[in-house]
């Protein structure tokens, strides 16, 4: 049985919650599950549609890789210059069973030495976990961290849905939530150009009648809210998924 925790440090409760996240948090077992990945990806196709590097031997890290999903959808579409990122031990198992080149690190540290190395870096997932202060770091260090025109491209709960605290709340350490205007600004204060919010909602198109149908649901339920919101405040918001992201290119300077 776990010791039960006193009054510690954020980073010891990290490393307490972090040795076992994927079992302990992510329902993970021994082996990496290729049919599940390539099913999540299939969507992800969509999502990150035209923000992909167009020849294949691009450098891509995924920074909290997690089990490997994302470097196993990047390997599917014959991208093989990729290298992964986590601090979590049982994650890191998992991902290497996709890609050997996966590191078990604390992401800002790792990529405070590595600067103008990746035409594209992707965090899933992650920025949610940073505190404020970690965060303004993190979106610092990706920035340099890209080749000039290299892309970053986000994803994390939305603070703007009706839905987003069950995201927020729904990892013990998640320190907070953005909606699409605050990430959008502050990758602009970075130096960040073409900022790109995205929905994560169903695929319209491409994946299957279920996904098109419930597409079509959604756009009516959004009209109802982006009405709800306009007659509040006069104004529309760009993102309303409970999960949202976001892409942005490092200028050529």
């Amino acid at each position: 049985m776990n010791a039960p925790l006193s009054r510690q440090s954020t980073e010891t409760l990290r490393n307490t919650i972090y040795a076992r996240y994927g079992h302990d948090f992510q329902d993970a077992g021994e082996h990496f599950d290729a049919p599940s990945s390539e099913r999540w990806g299939k969507a992800y196709r969509w999502y990150l549609r035209a923000w992909l590097p167009e020849h294949k031997d691009a450098a891509i890290a995924d920074l909290a890789c997690g089990n490997g999903k994302l470097l196993h959808f990047f390997k599917q579409l014959g991208y093989a210059n990729l290298q992964g990122v986590d601090v979590s031990p049982d994650q890191v198992a998992l991902a290497r069973q996709v890609v050997p080149n996966v590191i078990q690190a604390n992401a800002l540290d790792w990529l405070a030495e590595r600067s103008s190395c990746f035409d594209l870096l992707i965090s899933f997932d992650l920025i949610e976990h940073l505190q404020r202060e970690e965060a303004l770091c993190f979106l610092d260090l990706c920035f340099a961290a890209l080749k000039p025109g290299g892309r970053l491209v986000l994803q994390t709960p939305n603070a703007d849905s009706p839905f987003g605290l069950q995201h927020r709340y729904n990892d013990i350490t998640h320190e907070w939530a953005f909606n699409s205007n605050q990430l959008v600004r502050l990758l602009k204060r970075v130096g960040f150009i073409n900022v790109e919010p995205r929905e994560q909602g169903p695929v319209p198109w491409g994946y299957s009648l279920v996904s098109t149908a419930r597409w079509l649901v959604w756009r009516m339920i959004s009209c109802g809210l982006q009405t709800w919101n306009l007659a509040e405040t006069g104004a529309r918001l760009p993102v309303l998924t409970r999960v949202f992201l976001v892409g942005a290119v490092r200028d050529y300077r």
